[in-house]
């Protein structure tokens, strides 16, 4: 058995999520991390744009709004991502219904729970339905929009009663998020800038042209677990169950089908796909990079002590999701903000040489010219990126 250092991990994150070495294309760069984390909009925007030299926002929205050959659609993990429309397919296939399947038992029981209607699954149903016909008749609409034309829409739901956690929820909010995770609908154009997280929603096969293509779940499961080891190998067992949201059978299943080699880690047994167990290169140039909140390298695996150290307190949210982190060679080094006055500030949490100072200020300042005028709030607020707000 092959044992495999945290060195030559740290080496092969840097090439092969084109972070030591740019993308040529956008589309490369999105194949790099197999998709682009999209539950705060900003993040696919500064993702995409750390990692293909000279991309503009424009371009970035081409692919999605115009020519549509990248997807947003609800992944693994009931995770928001954008990815190729291949990928999307894939995605989409390597966990048939269970998203949708499990948010209409959801929606259905809270119905019935709070007295909302006599036949929950009927209502559901129909009201479901009544939100296709106005989208095949309008060709898209808004939230609002529907509440303004399907009454049932307007309903409102409580959950968690009693626990700091709870409160109210729109019936729109479920029902919209039940018809994307079933792939009848997603979302289409934002109604503000590329900040924005309020958007226009559309038919699928509208929006597409077709519908996503269709796998078969065991084929396409080991197709998904194919394109993360290529990318993010080597990894656990328990690092591929937590990216992909399966249950562990799906997952040693998905591993044997693409006859996954073991190697060792220093946090235990490994995989790595059967032609990459030679040792990869580890004479990169030196490279930094900041990423941004729920960047989907920094989101790749469940075990991150050999990329993060002992910084997860400070650069992650209580409910497990990363903030902005600063890159220096394959591990995370500190964490960055963007202040109110447009200015992007960085602290590191750990020593590293002068020259590597050097060049995350000026990877900041270039960011910083990026922005120009806009300011980019992450959706998920950390103690670091707090304190340099404050």
């Amino acid at each position: 058995m092959r044992r495999i250092p945290q060195s030559e991990r740290r080496a092969r994150l840097g090439d092969r999520h084109s972070l030591a070495r740019p993308a040529p294309t956008l589309l490369d760069a999105v194949g790099a991390v197999v998709g682009l984390h999209a539950s705060d909009p900003s993040t696919v925007y500064l993702s995409a744009q750390a990692r293909v030299n000279g991309l503009a926002v424009p371009d970035i929205e081409q692919a999605l709004y115009d020519d549509r050959s990248l997807v947003r659609l609800w992944g693994m993990r009931r995770t928001l991502f954008v990815t190729t429309r291949e990928l999307a397919g894939i995605m989409r296939a390597a966990s048939p219904d269970a998203f949708g399947a499990a948010e209409r038992r959801r929606l259905t029981k809270l119905l019935a729970d709070q007295d909302k209607t006599d036949d929950a699954g009927a209502w559901v149903s129909g009201v479901a339905e009544a939100v296709l016909k106005v989208l095949d008749a309008r060709g898209e609409a808004t939230a609002n929009e529907l509440r303004d034309v399907i009454p049932e829409m307007r309903e409102t739901l409580t959950f968690g009663e009693g626990k700091s956690w709870g409160g109210t929820i729109g019936v729109s909010t479920r029902v919209l998020f039940l018809l994307a995770a079933d792939g009848a609908i997603m979302r289409g154009r934002p109604l503000g800038s590329w900040v924005s997280s309020q958007y226009r929603w559309v038919p699928t096969d509208a929006w597409l042209g077709e519908a996503l293509p269709a796998m078969q779940p065991e084929a396409a499961r080991a197709e998904l677990v194919r394109r993360w080891l290529d990318r993010f190998g080597p990894g656990t067992t328990e690092d591929v169950k937590w990216w992909t949201g399966w249950t562990v059978r799906d997952t040693r299943a998905a591993l044997a089908a693409v006859d996954a080699v073991e190697v060792e880690l220093d946090d235990g047994p490994g995989w790595v796909l059967p032609d990459d167990i030679e040792p990869a290169a580890q004479d990169l140039d030196e490279w930094v990079a900041l990423l941004p909140s729920l960047d989907s390298t920094t989101m790749g695996w469940k075990g991150r002590d050999w990329y993060l150290g002992e910084h997860a307190s400070r650069l992650f949210d209580r409910n497990g999701n990363a903030g902005p982190t600063v890159w220096w060679n394959g591990r995370v080094v500190g964490g960055w903000a963007q202040r109110e006055n447009g200015a992007v500030a960085f602290r590191l949490l750990q020593e590293v040489p002068t020259e590597a100072i050097h060049m995350i200020e000026a990877e900041a300042q270039r960011l910083e010219r990026w922005l120009d005028t806009v300011r980019v709030i992450p959706r998920f607020p950390t103690p670091l990126e707090r304190e340099l707000t404050a």
